[in-house]
Protein backbone atom coordinates (compact mmCIF):
# COMPACT_ATOMS: atom_id res chain seq x y z
CA UNK A 1 0.00 0.00 0.00
CA UNK A 2 1.73 3.06 -0.49
CA UNK A 3 1.81 5.56 2.48
CA UNK A 4 0.39 9.23 1.24
CA UNK A 5 1.87 12.16 3.25
CA UNK A 6 -1.62 12.72 4.47
CA UNK A 7 -1.49 9.37 6.12
CA UNK A 8 2.05 10.39 7.52
CA UNK A 9 0.74 13.41 8.69
CA UNK A 10 -2.52 11.24 10.55
CA UNK A 11 -0.25 8.94 11.85
CA UNK A 12 1.97 12.08 13.25
CA UNK A 13 -1.17 13.47 14.70
CA UNK A 14 -2.70 9.85 16.20
CA UNK A 15 0.92 10.36 18.33
CA UNK A 16 0.31 14.00 19.81
CA UNK A 17 -3.58 12.77 20.30
CA UNK A 18 -2.64 9.74 22.48
CA UNK A 19 -0.29 11.26 24.68
CA UNK A 20 -2.64 14.37 25.43
CA UNK A 21 -6.25 12.64 25.56
CA UNK A 22 -5.12 9.06 26.79
CA UNK A 23 -4.60 9.05 30.85
CA UNK A 24 -1.73 7.04 32.65
CA UNK A 25 -3.47 6.14 35.78
CA UNK A 26 -7.07 6.20 37.22
CA UNK A 27 -9.37 5.89 39.79
CA UNK A 28 -12.09 3.43 39.33
CA UNK A 29 -15.51 2.70 40.91
CA UNK A 30 -16.15 0.53 43.68
CA UNK A 31 -17.62 -3.19 42.67
CA UNK A 32 -16.59 -3.02 38.98
CA UNK A 33 -14.22 -5.33 37.11
CA UNK A 34 -13.51 -5.74 32.99
CA UNK A 35 -12.02 -7.77 30.69
CA UNK A 36 -11.00 -7.69 26.88
CA UNK A 37 -9.72 -10.30 24.57
CA UNK A 38 -8.90 -10.28 21.02
CA UNK A 39 -11.21 -12.79 19.57
CA UNK A 40 -10.37 -12.89 15.98
CA UNK A 41 -13.61 -10.52 14.76
CA UNK A 42 -10.60 -7.78 13.73
CA UNK A 43 -8.76 -8.94 10.97
CA UNK A 44 -5.47 -7.47 12.35
CA UNK A 45 -5.57 -9.26 15.44
CA UNK A 46 -6.83 -6.36 17.69
CA UNK A 47 -9.26 -6.26 21.08
CA UNK A 48 -12.13 -6.34 20.20
CA UNK A 49 -14.27 -7.60 22.64
CA UNK A 50 -15.00 -6.35 26.10
CA UNK A 51 -17.32 -7.39 29.25
CA UNK A 52 -18.45 -4.98 32.38
CA UNK A 53 -19.06 -6.68 35.43
CA UNK A 54 -20.90 -5.33 38.53
CA UNK A 55 -19.51 -8.07 41.24
CA UNK A 56 -21.04 -5.66 44.32
CA UNK A 57 -23.98 -7.53 46.22
CA UNK A 58 -24.09 -5.34 49.09
CA UNK A 59 -27.55 -4.26 47.34
CA UNK A 60 -29.02 -3.98 43.69
CA UNK A 61 -27.51 -2.35 40.83
CA UNK A 62 -29.49 -0.27 38.25
CA UNK A 63 -28.63 0.79 34.97
CA UNK A 64 -30.41 3.20 32.69
CA UNK A 65 -29.90 3.94 28.78
CA UNK A 66 -30.61 6.48 25.78
CA UNK A 67 -30.40 4.62 22.60
CA UNK A 68 -30.51 5.81 18.76
CA UNK A 69 -33.54 7.47 16.94
CA UNK A 70 -32.30 6.65 13.85
CA UNK A 71 -34.95 4.09 12.06
CA UNK A 72 -32.84 1.01 11.28
CA UNK A 73 -32.35 0.01 14.79
CA UNK A 74 -29.31 -2.55 15.42
CA UNK A 75 -30.06 -5.62 16.55
CA UNK A 76 -28.09 -4.97 19.85
CA UNK A 77 -30.01 -1.64 20.89
CA UNK A 78 -33.64 -3.64 20.57
CA UNK A 79 -32.18 -6.30 22.56
CA UNK A 80 -30.78 -4.22 25.74
CA UNK A 81 -33.63 -1.94 25.06
CA UNK A 82 -35.88 -4.99 25.95
CA UNK A 83 -33.56 -5.90 28.97
CA UNK A 84 -34.01 -2.47 30.72
CA UNK A 85 -38.04 -2.25 29.92
CA UNK A 86 -38.44 -6.06 31.48
CA UNK A 87 -36.21 -5.42 34.65
CA UNK A 88 -37.43 -1.34 34.44
CA UNK A 89 -33.83 -0.56 35.44
CA UNK A 90 -33.16 -2.98 38.18
CA UNK A 91 -30.76 -5.98 38.07
CA UNK A 92 -28.91 -5.21 35.43
CA UNK A 93 -24.93 -6.21 36.35
CA UNK A 94 -23.21 -7.13 32.82
CA UNK A 95 -22.79 -5.35 29.63
CA UNK A 96 -20.63 -7.18 26.88
CA UNK A 97 -19.42 -5.34 23.39
CA UNK A 98 -17.97 -6.36 20.53
CA UNK A 99 -16.18 -3.92 18.08
CA UNK A 100 -15.51 -5.15 14.05
CA UNK A 101 -19.02 -5.96 13.24
CA UNK A 102 -22.14 -4.20 13.98
CA UNK A 103 -24.73 -6.82 13.76
CA UNK A 104 -27.30 -4.07 12.06
CA UNK A 105 -29.57 -4.60 9.66
CA UNK A 106 -28.86 -8.38 9.78
CA UNK A 107 -32.82 -9.27 10.52
CA UNK A 108 -33.83 -11.97 12.87
CA UNK A 109 -30.32 -13.87 12.64
CA UNK A 110 -28.70 -10.57 14.21
CA UNK A 111 -31.47 -10.86 17.08
CA UNK A 112 -30.58 -14.40 17.12
CA UNK A 113 -26.92 -14.09 17.59
CA UNK A 114 -27.30 -10.75 19.52
CA UNK A 115 -29.10 -12.59 22.14
CA UNK A 116 -27.10 -15.64 21.89
CA UNK A 117 -23.83 -13.16 23.04
CA UNK A 118 -26.02 -11.62 26.36
CA UNK A 119 -27.20 -15.03 27.41
CA UNK A 120 -23.81 -16.43 27.28
CA UNK A 121 -23.20 -13.61 29.80
CA UNK A 122 -26.03 -14.36 31.75
CA UNK A 123 -25.18 -17.82 31.97
CA UNK A 124 -21.40 -17.08 33.36
CA UNK A 125 -22.86 -14.85 36.03
CA UNK A 126 -25.84 -17.01 36.72
CA UNK A 127 -28.30 -14.05 36.58
CA UNK A 128 -31.41 -14.19 33.98
CA UNK A 129 -31.96 -10.80 32.55
CA UNK A 130 -29.25 -8.87 33.61
CA UNK A 131 -26.80 -8.51 30.65
CA UNK A 132 -26.92 -6.01 28.03
CA UNK A 133 -25.20 -6.22 24.55
CA UNK A 134 -23.75 -3.39 22.17
CA UNK A 135 -21.72 -4.10 18.92
CA UNK A 136 -20.18 -1.46 16.69
CA UNK A 137 -18.31 -1.48 13.15
CA UNK A 138 -18.73 -2.32 9.75
CA UNK A 139 -23.22 -2.10 8.71
CA UNK A 140 -25.00 -5.48 7.68
CA UNK A 141 -22.45 -8.18 8.01
CA UNK A 142 -23.44 -10.76 10.35
CA UNK A 143 -21.43 -11.57 13.63
CA UNK A 144 -18.68 -13.94 13.64
CA UNK A 145 -20.24 -15.75 16.57
CA UNK A 146 -18.02 -18.71 17.03
CA UNK A 147 -15.62 -16.60 17.86
CA UNK A 148 -17.27 -13.83 20.10
CA UNK A 149 -18.62 -17.31 21.91
CA UNK A 150 -14.91 -18.34 22.54
CA UNK A 151 -13.79 -14.53 23.46
CA UNK A 152 -16.62 -14.61 26.33
CA UNK A 153 -16.00 -18.26 27.37
CA UNK A 154 -12.16 -16.90 27.47
CA UNK A 155 -12.45 -13.95 29.60
CA UNK A 156 -14.74 -15.74 31.92
CA UNK A 157 -13.16 -19.24 32.53
CA UNK A 158 -9.12 -17.89 32.32
CA UNK A 159 -10.75 -15.36 34.63
CA UNK A 160 -9.33 -11.99 32.74
CA UNK A 161 -11.51 -9.75 34.71
CA UNK A 162 -9.81 -6.73 36.54
CA UNK A 163 -10.14 -3.58 38.32
CA UNK A 164 -6.84 -2.18 37.73
CA UNK A 165 -5.54 0.42 35.23
CA UNK A 166 -4.57 -2.13 32.69
CA UNK A 167 -7.55 -3.40 32.63
CA UNK A 168 -10.08 -0.37 32.06
CA UNK A 169 -7.94 1.29 29.31
CA UNK A 170 -7.90 -2.55 27.46
CA UNK A 171 -11.21 -2.43 27.64
CA UNK A 172 -11.80 0.87 25.70
CA UNK A 173 -8.98 -0.42 23.70
CA UNK A 174 -11.70 -3.18 22.61
CA UNK A 175 -14.06 -0.76 21.62
CA UNK A 176 -12.74 1.07 18.60
CA UNK A 177 -12.85 1.05 14.94
CA UNK A 178 -11.80 4.32 13.46
CA UNK A 179 -10.80 5.74 16.72
CA UNK A 180 -7.09 6.61 16.70
CA UNK A 181 -7.00 6.67 20.33
CA UNK A 182 -9.11 5.03 23.63
CA UNK A 183 -11.45 7.45 25.21
CA UNK A 184 -11.53 6.73 29.24
CA UNK A 185 -12.26 9.24 31.85
CA UNK A 186 -12.31 9.18 35.57
CA UNK A 187 -13.14 11.51 38.22
CA UNK A 188 -14.13 11.68 42.06
CA UNK A 189 -16.33 13.34 44.12
CA UNK A 190 -17.46 14.18 47.48
CA UNK A 191 -21.13 14.42 48.19
CA UNK A 192 -22.43 16.80 50.78
CA UNK A 193 -22.49 14.38 53.53
CA UNK A 194 -18.57 13.67 53.43
CA UNK A 195 -19.12 10.27 51.30
CA UNK A 196 -16.88 9.84 47.85
CA UNK A 197 -18.05 8.68 45.03
CA UNK A 198 -16.76 7.62 41.42
CA UNK A 199 -17.53 8.02 37.54
CA UNK A 200 -15.51 5.97 35.02
CA UNK A 201 -16.74 6.92 31.43
CA UNK A 202 -15.50 5.05 28.04
CA UNK A 203 -16.53 5.81 24.46
CA UNK A 204 -15.64 5.02 21.12
CA UNK A 205 -16.72 7.30 18.21
CA UNK A 206 -14.43 8.85 15.46
CA UNK A 207 -17.11 8.87 12.20
CA UNK A 208 -20.96 8.61 12.17
CA UNK A 209 -21.37 11.38 15.01
CA UNK A 210 -24.20 13.52 14.70
CA UNK A 211 -26.76 14.39 17.65
CA UNK A 212 -29.82 13.11 18.48
CA UNK A 213 -29.84 10.79 21.39
CA UNK A 214 -26.29 9.69 22.01
CA UNK A 215 -24.05 9.43 18.91
CA UNK A 216 -21.87 6.37 19.68
CA UNK A 217 -21.40 3.90 22.00
CA UNK A 218 -20.67 4.74 25.81
CA UNK A 219 -20.72 3.90 28.92
CA UNK A 220 -20.43 5.50 32.17
CA UNK A 221 -20.40 3.32 36.03
CA UNK A 222 -20.10 4.56 38.80
CA UNK A 223 -20.83 3.14 42.89
CA UNK A 224 -23.39 5.83 43.96
CA UNK A 225 -26.38 4.12 45.06
CA UNK A 226 -29.00 5.83 42.23
CA UNK A 227 -32.79 4.93 41.84
CA UNK A 228 -33.91 3.75 38.31
CA UNK A 229 -35.80 6.08 37.34
CA UNK A 230 -34.03 9.08 38.47
CA UNK A 231 -30.71 7.42 36.97
CA UNK A 232 -32.57 7.22 34.00
CA UNK A 233 -33.52 11.19 34.35
CA UNK A 234 -30.51 12.21 34.74
CA UNK A 235 -28.65 10.27 31.96
CA UNK A 236 -31.30 11.96 29.37
CA UNK A 237 -30.90 15.30 31.09
CA UNK A 238 -26.90 15.24 30.60
CA UNK A 239 -27.10 13.77 27.48
CA UNK A 240 -29.22 16.53 25.98
CA UNK A 241 -26.17 18.61 27.28
CA UNK A 242 -23.59 16.42 26.12
CA UNK A 243 -23.46 13.42 23.86
CA UNK A 244 -26.11 15.43 22.07
CA UNK A 245 -24.11 18.13 21.40
CA UNK A 246 -21.46 16.84 19.03
CA UNK A 247 -20.76 17.04 15.88
CA UNK A 248 -18.21 14.95 13.24
CA UNK A 249 -19.86 14.58 9.95
CA UNK A 250 -23.81 14.74 10.37
CA UNK A 251 -24.20 10.98 10.02
CA UNK A 252 -26.46 9.08 12.89
CA UNK A 253 -25.56 5.64 13.55
CA UNK A 254 -27.94 2.99 13.86
CA UNK A 255 -25.91 1.76 17.00
CA UNK A 256 -25.80 4.68 19.06
CA UNK A 257 -25.60 4.25 23.30
CA UNK A 258 -24.95 5.47 26.09
CA UNK A 259 -25.51 3.31 29.22
CA UNK A 260 -25.13 4.06 32.85
CA UNK A 261 -24.67 1.85 35.85
CA UNK A 262 -25.01 2.30 39.22
CA UNK A 263 -23.87 -0.49 41.64
CA UNK A 264 -24.05 1.19 45.09
CA UNK A 265 -21.20 0.13 46.40
CA UNK A 266 -21.07 3.54 48.50
CA UNK A 267 -22.81 2.99 51.69
CA UNK A 268 -24.78 6.59 51.38
CA UNK A 269 -28.44 6.85 51.12
CA UNK A 270 -29.79 5.83 47.55
CA UNK A 271 -30.37 9.13 45.87
CA UNK A 272 -33.68 9.66 44.16
CA UNK A 273 -35.09 13.33 42.91
CA UNK A 274 -35.96 14.17 46.27
CA UNK A 275 -32.60 13.56 47.72
CA UNK A 276 -30.47 16.95 48.51
CA UNK A 277 -27.13 15.21 46.25
CA UNK A 278 -29.58 15.34 43.37
CA UNK A 279 -28.66 18.25 41.46
CA UNK A 280 -25.25 18.00 42.67
CA UNK A 281 -24.81 14.67 41.40
CA UNK A 282 -26.74 15.34 38.08
CA UNK A 283 -24.27 18.13 37.35
CA UNK A 284 -21.60 16.44 38.59
CA UNK A 285 -22.70 13.50 36.06
CA UNK A 286 -23.50 16.36 32.93
CA UNK A 287 -20.31 18.22 33.33
CA UNK A 288 -18.17 14.34 33.36
CA UNK A 289 -20.33 13.54 30.27
CA UNK A 290 -18.86 16.69 28.02
CA UNK A 291 -15.84 15.66 28.71
CA UNK A 292 -16.53 12.20 27.56
CA UNK A 293 -17.90 13.51 24.58
CA UNK A 294 -15.19 15.76 24.14
CA UNK A 295 -13.28 13.14 23.01
CA UNK A 296 -15.00 12.06 20.61
CA UNK A 297 -14.97 15.20 18.48
CA UNK A 298 -11.31 15.78 19.18
CA UNK A 299 -10.95 12.16 17.20
CA UNK A 300 -13.17 13.53 14.56
CA UNK A 301 -11.43 11.16 11.28
CA UNK A 302 -9.65 13.30 9.66
CA UNK A 303 -10.09 16.63 11.81
CA UNK A 304 -7.49 18.80 12.48
CA UNK A 305 -9.51 21.44 14.56
CA UNK A 306 -11.79 21.08 17.75
CA UNK A 307 -14.41 24.08 17.42
CA UNK A 308 -16.81 24.98 20.22
CA UNK A 309 -19.78 26.88 19.42
CA UNK A 310 -21.44 28.75 21.87
CA UNK A 311 -24.51 30.44 21.28
CA UNK A 312 -25.25 32.64 24.58
CA UNK A 313 -28.33 34.82 25.38
CA UNK A 314 -31.62 33.56 23.47
CA UNK A 315 -34.83 33.45 24.39
CA UNK A 316 -35.08 29.49 24.94
CA UNK A 317 -32.44 26.82 25.67
CA UNK A 318 -33.56 24.24 22.92
CA UNK A 319 -33.54 27.33 20.10
CA UNK A 320 -29.95 28.03 20.89
CA UNK A 321 -29.44 24.42 20.90
CA UNK A 322 -30.62 24.13 17.52
CA UNK A 323 -28.65 26.97 16.09
CA UNK A 324 -25.77 25.30 17.81
CA UNK A 325 -26.20 22.21 16.46
CA UNK A 326 -26.95 24.11 12.30
CA UNK A 327 -23.36 25.69 12.62
CA UNK A 328 -21.86 22.57 13.95
CA UNK A 329 -23.33 20.40 11.36
CA UNK A 330 -22.77 23.10 8.48
CA UNK A 331 -20.01 21.61 5.60
CA UNK A 332 -19.81 24.83 4.64
CA UNK A 333 -18.79 25.87 7.73
CA UNK A 334 -16.52 23.34 8.66
CA UNK A 335 -15.14 23.19 5.28
CA UNK A 336 -14.20 26.87 5.98
CA UNK A 337 -12.32 26.15 8.87
CA UNK A 338 -10.11 23.31 7.84
CA UNK A 339 -9.28 25.86 5.03
CA UNK A 340 -9.13 28.35 7.83
CA UNK A 341 -11.13 30.92 5.87
CA UNK A 342 -12.97 33.72 8.19
CA UNK A 343 -16.06 33.13 5.83
CA UNK A 344 -18.84 34.22 8.23
CA UNK A 345 -21.42 34.24 5.92
CA UNK A 346 -21.55 30.70 6.39
CA UNK A 347 -22.00 30.69 9.92
CA UNK A 348 -25.10 33.45 9.48
CA UNK A 349 -26.47 30.85 6.98
CA UNK A 350 -26.47 28.01 9.04
CA UNK A 351 -28.52 30.47 11.57
CA UNK A 352 -30.87 31.16 8.78
CA UNK A 353 -31.93 27.86 8.19
CA UNK A 354 -32.35 26.56 12.00
CA UNK A 355 -35.32 25.50 12.64
CA UNK A 356 -36.19 27.30 15.51
CA UNK A 357 -39.13 26.76 17.85
CA UNK A 358 -40.02 30.04 18.67
CA UNK A 359 -38.85 32.45 15.83
CA UNK A 360 -38.45 35.54 18.31
CA UNK A 361 -35.40 34.05 19.38
CA UNK A 362 -33.78 35.21 16.54
CA UNK A 363 -33.53 38.66 15.42
CA UNK A 364 -31.19 39.58 12.45
CA UNK A 365 -30.70 42.91 13.63
CA UNK A 366 -29.58 41.49 17.41
CA UNK A 367 -26.84 38.86 16.45
CA UNK A 368 -23.08 39.41 16.69
CA UNK A 369 -20.96 36.50 15.85
CA UNK A 370 -17.05 36.79 16.52
CA UNK A 371 -14.21 34.06 16.56
CA UNK A 372 -12.71 33.44 20.38
CA UNK A 373 -8.94 32.75 20.78
CA UNK A 374 -8.61 29.69 23.35
CA UNK A 375 -4.54 30.13 23.55
CA UNK A 376 -4.95 33.69 26.20
CA UNK A 377 -3.54 36.05 23.12
CA UNK A 378 -5.18 39.46 22.52
CA UNK A 379 -7.31 40.16 21.40
CA UNK A 380 -9.17 37.33 22.71
CA UNK A 381 -12.21 37.86 20.66
CA UNK A 382 -12.65 38.81 17.07
CA UNK A 383 -15.80 40.20 16.28
CA UNK A 384 -17.28 39.56 12.64
CA UNK A 385 -20.84 40.55 12.81
CA UNK A 386 -22.35 43.12 15.07
CA UNK A 387 -25.83 43.93 15.92
CA UNK A 388 -26.24 41.95 12.57
CA UNK A 389 -24.32 44.26 10.40
CA UNK A 390 -20.97 42.89 9.34
CA UNK A 391 -17.32 44.25 10.92
CA UNK A 392 -15.98 46.58 8.29
CA UNK A 393 -12.81 46.81 10.46
CA UNK A 394 -12.21 43.00 10.60
CA UNK A 395 -8.18 42.42 11.19
CA UNK A 396 -7.95 39.73 8.90
CA UNK A 397 -4.08 38.92 10.05
CA UNK A 398 -5.63 38.05 13.81
CA UNK A 399 -8.72 35.96 12.02
CA UNK A 400 -5.81 33.79 10.20
CA UNK A 401 -4.15 33.56 13.54
CA UNK A 402 -7.14 32.50 15.74
CA UNK A 403 -8.30 29.91 12.83
CA UNK A 404 -5.05 28.62 12.79
CA UNK A 405 -5.35 27.17 16.17
CA UNK A 406 -6.62 23.56 16.81
CA UNK A 407 -8.83 24.59 19.36
CA UNK A 408 -11.06 28.13 18.70
CA UNK A 409 -14.68 28.79 19.41
CA UNK A 410 -17.19 30.39 17.38
CA UNK A 411 -19.21 32.87 19.58
CA UNK A 412 -22.97 33.58 18.79
CA UNK A 413 -24.78 35.87 20.91
CA UNK A 414 -28.69 36.50 20.02
CA UNK A 415 -29.15 39.37 22.38
CA UNK A 416 -32.73 38.16 22.65
CA UNK A 417 -32.54 36.62 25.81
CA UNK A 418 -30.93 34.69 28.95
CA UNK A 419 -30.76 30.77 27.72
CA UNK A 420 -27.28 29.77 26.40
CA UNK A 421 -26.20 25.79 25.06
CA UNK A 422 -22.72 24.79 23.57
CA UNK A 423 -22.43 22.02 20.82
CA UNK A 424 -18.71 20.82 20.13
CA UNK A 425 -17.48 20.41 16.65
CA UNK A 426 -14.20 19.70 13.89
CA UNK A 427 -13.30 20.66 10.33
CA UNK A 428 -13.82 18.79 7.95
CA UNK A 429 -10.43 17.66 5.52
CA UNK A 430 -9.50 15.66 2.84
CA UNK A 431 -8.45 13.00 4.83
CA UNK A 432 -12.21 12.51 5.87
CA UNK A 433 -12.86 11.26 2.21
CA UNK A 434 -10.02 8.76 2.39
CA UNK A 435 -10.78 7.44 5.65
CA UNK A 436 -14.44 6.61 4.76
CA UNK A 437 -13.66 5.78 0.68
CA UNK A 438 -11.76 2.75 1.85
CA UNK A 439 -13.69 1.62 5.24
CA UNK A 440 -14.58 -1.92 4.92
CA UNK A 441 -11.13 -2.34 2.62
Amino acid sequence: MRVSPAMLQRAAKTVDKYSLYVPKTGVFPQGFKVASTASGVKKNGALDLGVILNVNESRPSTAAAVFTTNKFKAAPVLLSRGVLEASHGKGVNAIVVNSGCANSVTGDVGLADGKSMLEMVNQHIGKDNSTLVMSTGVIGQRLKLDKIQAGINDVFKNNKFGSDFASWLGLAKSINTTDTFPKLVTSKFTLPNGKEYTLTGIAKGAGMICPNMATLLGFVLTDLPIEAATLQKMLRFSTSRSFNCISVDGDMSTNDTICMIANGAVDTPVINEASPEFQQVQQQVTEFAQRLAQLVVRDGEGSTKFVTVNVQHALKFDDAKIIAESISNSMLVKTALYGQDANWGRILCAIGYAKLNDLKSLDVNKINVSFVTTDNSEPRELKLVVNGVPNLDVDEARAAEILALDDLEVLVDLGTGSEQAQFWTCDLSHEYVTINGDYRS
